[in-house]
């Protein structure tokens, strides 16, 4: 069964960190795509060795990204 999920991938120092807010999986790489293709396999390691009790307490269902504009300073 396939399921579709966020990455939300950001530049951080010298590589970039990524993070499926869904389930509050993160991993990083040295690029935006080994980023990705880190996230998809440390999600596809915790839906393998999670039970299904782990899965439905983390799983968030509805996630909303959104940008909204903030004075600063």
């Amino acid at each position: 069964m396939n399921r579709l999920l966020t990455a939300i991938i950001e530049k951080e120092d010298d590589g970039y960190v990524a993070l499926c807010p869904e389930v509050d999986v993160a991993s990083q790489g040295d690029s935006i795509a080994e980023a990705r293709d880190n996230l998809r396999d440390a999600l596809e390691l915790f839906f393998e060795a999670a039970s299904e009790h782990q899965i439905g307490t983390r799983l968030h269902r509805e996630v909303y990204i959104t940008q909204l504009e903030v004075t600063v300073g």
